[in-house]
């Protein structure tokens, strides 16, 4: 089954970190490259960072030195180190494929930022 859990969202202060999780089963996660979405309250699902299989990377402009997209092919995991959140980070984020999504939609994770 092909599917991704995300994890790792929670409530962050301005200025704060967080690291995101995503575990891909059912795949051949080494030669995917994937990515991090975000949807906004109100707003359409984008792409904010993607990796090659290889560890290659590109983010949104909005996130650029403050996000790191890292992976791990051995655990079909791909990470999303964020940090110098902001309020506008608020977000459910989801993991898939990239850069057109494929794979089915997880549940997401909530990133909140505020004070």
């Amino acid at each position: 089954q092909v599917q991704v859990v995300e994890s790792g969202g929670g409530l962050v202060q301005p200025g704060g970190s967080l690291r995101l999780s995503c575990v891909a089963s059912g795949i051949a996660f080494r030669l995917e490259t994937m990515g991090w979405y975000r949807q906004a309250p109100g707003k359409e699902r984008g792409l904010v960072a993607s990796t090659t299989g290889s560890g290659r990377t590109n983010y949104a402009d909005s996130v650029k030195g403050r996000f790191t997209i890292s992976r791990d092919n051995a655990k079909n995991t791909v990470y999303l180190q964020m940090n110098s959140l902001k309020p506008e980070d608020t977000a459910v984020y989801y993991c898939n494929g990239a850069p057109s999504p494929w794979i089915s939609w997880g549940q997401g994770t909530q990133v909140i930022v505020s004070s």
